[in-house]
């Protein structure tokens, strides 16, 4: 979804609870299409330990700003959208990286689950460690979410640091953890010409996914230019300037090499 789609509404919070966990929002989008089953209410978190090359939202990335916000406020606001969240429709909750703020998300699930509303987590896995105190919080918060739409930037850990700045080898973890958890996810590739699009590390991601008991889509996400505005605001240096977005070939090998002709 483009940023003109997405809206800052940042409703009045009602009378706060005793010691309220507090999430710090970037954006909200009422009506999304691609980020989970059906049409979502969206939630895009504040902050991001990630810098990936081609970003289309960098003002995510800061840790700190947002808007304040309670989960009952953001759920509240949700609520007003419920009609149009048909075919197994729900929450989003995307970023910046949702993870890093994972107590307000536990929260705005567990509140969304008891009104029998479907959740889905769009997340990049960067904050994912098996070490506590995260672990023993992921896995409640597992016990709230439907589905975990995972980005894999890069199978080849050295390349993905070089496109992101972080190792992927704690995400490929979490991935295989959700797996071994019997929790549904789909896997999103970014396909970027000269970067992401060698056939060797497509292979190496295909082999990868096979290991995987439940994934239920994968999907090809074609490299775009859309953010490059937002990096020239923040005078962020955009090193794939010269970069164009896949060819019908480049994105069709990768699709045939993912197996995403397979998927319904």
């Amino acid at each position: 979804m483009t940023r003109e789609q997405r809206t800052t509404d940042t409703a009045v919070c009602p009378a706060k609870p005793k010691n309220p966990i507090i999430g710090y929002i970037h954006s909200t989008e009422s009506f999304g299409a691609v980020d989970g089953p059906g049409v979502r209410f969206i939630v895009f978190m504040q902050g991001c330990r990630m810098r990936c090359r081609y970003c289309h939202n960098p003002e995510t990335w800061a840790l700190t700003g947002g808007t304040p916000r309670t989960a009952e406020d953001v759920l509240a606001q949700a609520l007003k959208y419920k009609s149009y969240w048909k075919n197994g429709g729900g929450i989003t909750v995307s970023g910046g990286e949702a993870l890093l703020q994972i107590d307000f998300v536990i929260e705005l699930f567990r509140l969304a689950k008891e009104k029998g509303i479907n959740t889905a987590l769009d997340t990049s896995g960067n904050p994912f460690t098996r070490s506590e105190p995260f672990f023993h919080k992921f896995q409640r918060l597992c016990a709230v979410t439907d589905l975990f739409i995972l980005d894999i930037k890069e199978i080849n850990d050295i390349k993905h640091r070089d496109l992101t700045g972080q190792t992927n080898v704690n995400i490929l973890d979490m991935a295989r953890y959700l797996s071994d958890t019997g929790k549904d996810m789909w896997i999103r590739h970014v396909l970027v010409p000269g970067i992401t699009t060698n056939t060797d590390d497509l292979k190496g991601l295909a082999e990868f996914l096979k290991t995987l008991k439940t994934v239920k889509r994968t999907e090809i996400l074609p490299y775009h230019k859309l953010g490059v505005p937002e990096w020239e605001r923040l005078g962020i240096p955009y090193t794939l300037k010269d970069t164009e977005p896949p060819t019908t070939e480049e994105s069709e090998t990768a699709e045939s090499i993912l197996g995403i002709h397979k998927n319904k």
